[in-house]
């Protein structure tokens, strides 16, 4: 009688030991994130693009990550626009004093649409990426790659709060991130992002945004997450390098990890 008892025991136990494992881990961190953004006009339709980011960890301590982006853009009217393009990220990887960066390529395609709700500007930006991401195991890249596909949507909006244009105006976005793949089983919610700062202009070419975003990231596990408290500061570089050389209203673009 105490064995079919003992088995029925065991198999609780292990039961409970197996649900404590997956319960929900919060990973709480700070972040830096700065970026230069430029979209250079070289025809009536026709833009080239090209991006830098920096991400550091405990706010300015430590790295995270460095990515570049090259792309073409194509405006279609004065609300729509496309693009693609490729890009490559350095992730850092640390144990104990060794940090080790492992690489991911990237390609994009992008649609976005603007249009304006009074006076409030509104930026809807649709974009998938095709990922591979160099697989780290025991904080050491290995030779393998991890092929994901990622779609992320954004919508942003601009307030002004003066009629003077070089006063800042308010901004706010929230990006949702999902994705798909053979290796992706327990998180096709990849993260969310929600910012919200200001846009100041600096010329009519040159801007930048400024404020705190937060980032909420689901890990391949599926029960383990990060809550990233991030200070954000992007410029925007938007050069008319055609014959015509008329200026254009500078919009506000997605953030990019």
């Amino acid at each position: 009688m105490l064995k079919p008892a003992l088995f029925i025991v065991t198999v609780i136990l292990f039961s409970l030991s197996v649900h404590a494992q997956r319960i929900k881990e919060v990973q709480i961190q700070n972040h830096f994130w700065w970026s230069m953004n430029t979209n250079s006009k070289i025809s009536k339709h026709l833009n080239l693009i090209a991006d830098f980011y920096i991400r550091r960890t405990n706010f300015l301590a430590n790295n995270n990550f460095y990515f570049v982006r090259l792309g073409t853009g194509y405006t279609i009217n004065e609300h729509l626009s496309v693009a693609a393009g490729a890009g490559h990220l350095w992730l850092a990887n640390r144990s104990g004093a060794t940090e080790l960066f492992s690489n991911e390529n990237r390609i994009y395609q992008q649609v976005q649409l603007n249009n304006a709700w009074g006076k409030t500007t509104l930026t809807h930006t649709l974009r998938a990426e095709e990922r591979w991401q160099q697989n780290v195991v025991n904080s050491l890249p290995t030779d393998a790659y991890r092929y994901s596909t990622r779609f992320r949507y954004q919508l942003s909006f601009i307030v002004p709060v003066s009629k003077n244009k070089w006063v800042p105006s308010l901004a706010f976005a929230d990006e949702l991130l999902v994705h798909t793949g053979k290796e992706i089983v327990y998180n096709t919610f990849d993260q969310n992002r929600i910012f919200g700062g200001i846009k100041q202009r600096l010329t009519h070419s040159l801007s930048f945004d400024f404020g705190y975003m937060m980032v909420y990231q689901q890990k391949l596990s599926g029960y383990q997450y990060t809550r990233n408290h991030t200070i954000r500061w992007y410029f925007y570089w938007k050069p008319d390098l055609s014959k015509k050389h008329k200026t254009e209203a500078t919009a506000f673009q997605l953030a990019e990890e």
